[in-house]
């Protein structure tokens, strides 16, 4: 295989896309505000159709939208015909992409548009197409020199300047909304990305053991307190307040070191000042605090600074938080 071939190929695909990106900048400013303050004063959703590729494209914006904050749904341009207009409310926004804007579904869907009063907002590549006269002043062209393909056919670069437009729009609108973590962690309660912004350190705290001893405890009972509570630490708690930790590597470095254990106290043993996070932290602020220190574990504290538990780097690996 001549991976020289492949560099190359792969080389003229990036310069024209990155082309072709690069030169929505000189576009005018003023289609594009006309088509956020559209979105921003709409009282219904955005409903994006297309056919073919653009109606995949449509489908990906969708889901940015709605996940950050704007109401949207997606509606097959040749579905809209049979039945699936319904879906679309006098207080919405049509949004339809198409390059060519002439497609015969297109076409087809401007009449409905029209008759039912929605505003029609067009990413198409004409300006001068059915569909972009349609729209009027609420178009955001993805006009293309080529498309990366060689025949210049498949839909390549286009879709690629279609891409960009939604994430400019739901980027725009994510600011200009004061869109939050906390507004986006609501909306993506699960995976690996909701947890980062909702999970806190009391949800991981409150399933763990609470391995606390006196700063007089005596050697035994360290062992013991460490060994039932598996977390592999216990902190050294005096008037209710962490003075220190000791974890199981300080017990075996003790006993490698041969010294004398008997008549030894935790307060003697222990790291003083030892770090700690607030309960109502985020579970990877936790973590930062971890990798910053290289330390398996922290004591948390609640709001008055009391010792309230041990969170450790083997809760955020099961929680998927890593």
């Amino acid at each position: 295989m001549d991976s020289s071939l492949i560099k190359k190929i792969s080389q003229r695909v990036l310069d024209l896309e990155a082309k072709a990106i690069e030169s929505l900048k000189a576009l005018p400013e003023q289609p594009l505000v006309r088509v956020v303050e559209a979105i921003l004063v709409c009282k219904g959703r955005v409903v994006l159709s297309g056919i073919g590729k653009s109606a995949l494209v449509a489908q990906k914006i969708v889901a940015t939208l709605n996940s950050t904050g704007t109401p949207a749904l997606f509606m097959h341009a040749a579905d809209a015909v049979h039945g699936d207009w319904g879906m679309v409310q006098l207080e919405d926004l049509v949004m339809v992409l198409s390059q060519s804007g002439n497609s015969p579904e297109i076409r087809a869907l401007l009449p409905m548009i029209r008759q039912g009063g929605q505003r029609l907002v067009a990413i198409t590549g004409d300006a001068e197409s059915a569909l972009g006269l349609a729209a009027g002043e609420y178009v955001l062209l993805s006009h293309v020199e080529a498309e990366a393909c060689p025949h210049n056919l498949a839909p390549t670069t286009s879709t690629t300047v279609q891409i960009v437009w939604g994430d400019i729009l739901a980027v725009v609108l994510i600011e200009l909304r004061r869109f939050s973590k906390g507004d986006f962690a609501r909306v993506h309660p699960g995976g690996v990305l909701g947890k980062q912004l909702y999970l806190r350190v009391e949800d991981l705290v409150s399933r763990n053991a609470r391995p606390a001893v006196d700063p007089q405890a005596g050697f035994k009972a360290l062992v013991t307190e460490i060994s039932s509570g598996r977390m592999g630490a216990t902190a050294v708690v005096d008037a209710g307040r962490p003075v220190g930790v000791i974890t199981d590597g300080d017990l075996r470095r003790l006993l490698e070191s041969g010294k004398e254990t008997k008549g030894l106290v935790a307060e003697e043993l222990m790291s003083p000042s030892p770090r700690t996070v607030t309960m109502d932290s985020l579970a990877v602020e936790a973590l930062a605090l971890m990798r910053a220190h290289q330390i398996t574990q922290l004591l948390a504290v609640d709001e008055q600074g009391h010792y309230a538990g041990v969170v450790h780097l083997h809760d955020l690996l099961r929680e998927g938080v890593v």
